[in-house]
């Protein structure tokens, strides 16, 4: 079963604001999960995938680097993966 990772509206308005070497590294995500599956990228120790909690709880972080993140959620058990939102993280 392939998954399918799709854009949320916002999505490519937020990616077009970043800069070049992390939309590369959101494409290189996409691309992984698309041939190798999530739950194979997710292991990954590169990417840093962690669930996140509160008010963001269903949804799933991934590292960029050390200031952005890649928000999404896994839908229809591990096959649909919705890209909700990539920025930059404050600390």
């Amino acid at each position: 079963m392939q998954t399918k990772v799709r854009r949320a509206r916002l999505f490519d308005k937020q990616l077009r604001k970043v800069p070049d070497y992390i939309q590369k590294k959101v494409m290189l995500w996409v691309f992984l999960v698309e041939n190798k599956g999530i739950a194979v990228v997710a292991e990954s120790p590169g990417f840093h995938d962690e669930p996140l909690r509160g008010g963001r709880y269903g949804q799933r972080s991934v590292r960029l680097n050390r200031s952005y993140r890649l928000i999404y959620r896994v839908i229809e058990d591990r096959v649909y993966i919705e890209l909700l939102e990539v920025h930059k993280h404050d600390y």
